[in-house]
């Protein structure tokens, strides 16, 4: 037994056709074979709704409909044609085509995809050019706008036509049974237009090949995989439409003192084992050009860090903010030493009493543990 068309399409009697055509719309949506292949079931629900929306968008079926329900098209009654299928089940979709598979491929019927394609182009900078902010000029091939014809392909004195083909749409229909098919036109490749005398510069494409130098700004704090848009420097569209973007992505060369982890910077720092053991002074680089002093306590260990706020990277659209510096303590160890420096430093260790090196005791005192223990086991 048939199913209400109003139920099918989830309306009630009596509603106003915009709501039945945005039920319609949803519900071919969900249902339609290509979102669902090989689904049995949402073709036969696909054939319902549209048999349903054949009705209820025409006036005079939908009053027949109203008044004697399934019955009005029983036998021929209420169409044209005895014995033939009343429901056009393609006119049906084509009602709502524009709007389903407008938003499925970027475009309803008659809108040409006349814009440029957009360009990438890669753009390495310094550490330091991050950290400042700086403009570079790029040198950029790509297709701009002929001059002679404006863009249009056309040459000058002439314009280009309505395609013959797809009356200017850019896109023909196939219709085979309940199916709709939309393809690019075939003669006029999508543009909707045709240039019958043909722009010499360019050949009628409308656009030439050029190097161009632009300008790039990179602000200050710009990090690794940066994207810049320039707006409209990409490739010229196609019969006069709009250019493209040209999208600048950012690397960010090694530096050979500083290395950066988001907003902060890393600095290694050696220094002496005596100015490790006695502590002194050390004088650390910034990356702006600086210089920091850092006070180093007797007694350092290779690996301490120390900080120095506001020294690191500027926060990209941070209003001044900016990461921080850390300078890690590198101890070196001594080497080509003569025999005389050799000797001191075995009178030295000779004389070394408990707790002058505590990380050295800890750390054999828990192998003697293990080796007692494992000992023990066994």
């Amino acid at each position: 037994m048939k199913r209400c068309y109003y139920d099918v399409l989830g309306c009630k009697k009596g509603a106003p056709l915009s709501e039945i055509k945005a039920a319609y719309r949803r519900l071919a949506k969900e249902l339609h074979p290509d979102c669902n292949p090989g689904d049995t079931a949402c073709e036969g629900k696909f054939k319902e709704i549209n048999e349903a929306y054949d009705v209820l968008k025409d006036e005079q079926k939908r009053a027949a409909y109203d008044r004697f329900g399934h019955a009005a098209f029983e036998h021929g009654m209420g169409n044209g044609h005895a014995g033939g299928n009343p429901f056009d089940f393609a006119g049906s979709f084509a009602d709502v085509f524009d709007d389903l598979f407008g938003e499925m491929m970027g475009g309803g019927r008659g809108r040409r995809q006349n814009r440029g394609g957009d360009l990438r182009y890669n753009l390495k900078v310094s550490l330091e050019e991050a950290f400042h902010g700086s403009r570079a000029e790029i040198k950029v091939p790509t297709a701009v706008a002929c001059e002679v014809c404006g863009g249009s392909g056309a040459e000058p004195g002439t314009r280009a036509e309505a395609c013959p083909t797809c009356g200017g749409h850019g896109k023909v229909r196939a219709t085979q049974g309940f199916f709709t098919i939309e393809r690019t036109c075939p003669h006029c490749q999508g543009r909707g237009r045709v240039v019958k005398s043909p722009c010499k510069p360019c050949n009628g494409t409308g656009h030439v090949q050029k190097e161009r130098t632009l300008a790039v700004d990179i602000p200050a704090g710009v990090e690794e995989g940066t994207r810049i848009r320039l707006s409209g420097e990409g490739q010229a569209g196609m019969g006069g439409g709009p250019a493209g973007d040209l999208y600048v992505f950012i690397s960010v060369g090694r530096h050979p003192i500083f290395q950066r982890e988001g907003h902060d910077l890393y600095c290694h720092v050696p220094v002496s084992i005596v100015t490790a053991a006695l502590g002194g002074g050390i004088e650390v680089p910034t990356l702006d050009g600086g210089r920091s002093k850092i006070a180093v306590p007797e007694g350092t260990q290779s690996g301490r860090q120390f900080r120095l706020r506001g020294k690191g990277m500027p926060v990209l659209r941070g209003n001044g903010l900016a990461g921080d510096l850390f300078v890690e303590i590198a101890v070196e160890t001594p080497v080509k030493l003569s025999k005389a420096q050799k000797e001191m430093l075995r009178q030295f260790d000779a004389c070394c009493e408990s707790g002058c090196q505590p990380q050295a005791e800890g750390f054999f005192t828990k192998v003697k543990e293990f080796w007692d223990t494992a000992t023990t086991k066994h």
